[in-house]
């Protein structure tokens, strides 16, 4: 509530921050470049992720157990040091575009850094495990007689996976791509290191507004904002699908 009220009482009572929406060109640039980027970290985030979580599920108990250990320490590893990781591997001088240098595919460095993609390369990296978990729970919990009566019944690999088993992961999709979305949009320190300052994002942004130009007014709306999205998204996602099926309540 402090929040709402700090983002329509400062620096003046009324709804002049919330105007600055359509009078600025530089908040809706922001906006969108944020909800750009998370929009595309969850699509590729969630698709790798519901490849990982199948080949895990799938695997030998020894083989999965080692996957879910490396998953898991990876939740251990902090942001700071993947997103510093990053910039010794991708930035100009970095290993990866010294090696391609090597063996002679590229003549000049490839710019991987300080610019979107180096930001979506270390979202994507971090938001991966964050996908992973609901899938697995979630295709742990299906009943594979299901998927063997459709191949004795004669259908095809690719049919039992996209008629049967796609159908009955949907709520881990749907918890996966709530998760990482959700996650993905209060973003700071990845595009702050690996955008060079190019690539600006709300949760920078307000960080700017409120220790740089102390404009905790516009710091509050966006948080407001944010914070309304999530729930409207929630509300929505709900109206189709109960959120309680969604993360591993009963269905009744």
């Amino acid at each position: 509530m402090n929040i709402l009220w700090l983002s329509v009482s400062d620096p003046e009572p009324g709804l002049g921050n919330y105007a600055n929406l359509f009078e600025s060109e530089a908040l809706p640039r922001i906006i969108w470049t944020t909800v750009r980027i998370c929009i595309i970290t969850t699509l590729l985030s969630v698709s790798l992720g519901y490849c990982l979580a199948y080949a895990m599920v799938h695997a030998y108990r020894k083989e999965q157990n080692m996957m879910l250990t490396f998953l898991l320490v990876s939740f251990w590893i902090s942001i700071l040091v993947r997103t510093f990781s990053w910039l010794m591997l991708l930035g100009r001088k970095g290993l990866v575009n010294e090696w391609l240098d090597a063996i002679g595919i590229i003549s000049e460095p490839i710019a991987f850094m300080r610019n979107e993609l180096g930001v979506l390369i270390g979202m994507v990296h971090y938001m991966v495990p964050y996908a992973v978990l609901p899938l697995l729970v979630n295709m742990q919990t299906l009943d594979q007689r299901v998927m063997s009566a459709s191949r004795n019944l004669g259908a095809t690999g690719a049919q039992t996976f996209f008629r049967i088993y796609l159908p009955m992961t949907k709520p881990g999709i749907v918890a996966s791509v709530l998760l990482v979305f959700i996650l993905s949009l209060g973003f700071y320190v990845t595009p702050a290191v690996l955008g060079g300052g190019k690539v600006l994002m709300v949760a920078e942004y307000i960080s700017v507004q409120l220790l740089i130009t102390l404009k905790w007014g516009i710091a509050a709306m966006l948080a407001a904002l944010m914070l309304f999205g999530v729930l409207v998204m929630l509300w929505v996602m709900n109206r189709f699908m109960k959120l309680s099926t969604v993360f591993g309540g009963a269905t009744s």
